[in-house]
């Protein structure tokens, strides 16, 4: 129980640390392949920033989401939280993480419910962040309500990236509509 407690204690001090400082994180080389790192909370506005992910931009521009996902997702998903684990250095971050952001944009999500770190190649970010969320692969996204966890996204998607993330807040969409039709 008490390990429980700290752990909870642990995470919700990242937490408010992370509202605090949207960005901090370390910038290194990867040994295998020499793409850029960053390690630590970072956001996409640092990801931009960064010349050598052109990923970001050619992947994001590249992205048509399903229209009808868009405009439950643009209704619906704004009462929710997330959490994003990615790696720079990896394909399927440099794949999933630009159509991700362009999904984003698309719905007006509010950015300053998304907390995104940046991991190396042995999934560890800057801090311990990577043991309180048991991060295993990476692009790993998360989506959270009153701070539990309804459900991830990890590596790649089932179908895609609207789709995926509809189906982890369906149930507790549906949970609200009914609510409100009492």
């Amino acid at each position: 129980m008490k390990q429980i407690l700290l752990a909870a204690a642990m995470l919700l001090t990242i937490n408010v640390m992370a509202q605090i400082t949207k960005s901090d994180y370390d910038v290194s080389k990867d040994k295998e392949s020499g793409a850029v790192v960053f390690k630590g909370q970072c956001s996409f506005a640092d990801l931009s920033k960064e010349s050598s992910f052109s990923w970001l931009k050619r992947g994001s521009d590249a992205y048509k989401p399903d229209t009808n996902a868009v405009k439950y997702l643009k209704k619906n998903f704004g009462n929710y939280e997330i959490v994003v684990f990615m790696g720079t250095w990896c394909e399927d971050s440099q794949n999933m993480i630009p159509k991700f952001y362009k999904l984003l944009q698309l719905i007006g999500y509010p950015m300053d419910k998304l907390t995104m770190y940046g991991v190396d190649r042995a999934k560890t970010a800057k801090y311990i962040e990577h043991k309180l969320y048991k991060i295993e692969k990476v692009p790993t996204i998360i989506v959270y309500k009153n701070h539990s966890e309804l459900g991830r996204v990890v590596e790649t998607v089932k179908k895609s990236i609207e789709t995926d993330l509809i189906n982890i807040i369906k149930d507790d969409v549906e949970k609200q509509e009914a609510a409100q039709q009492k």
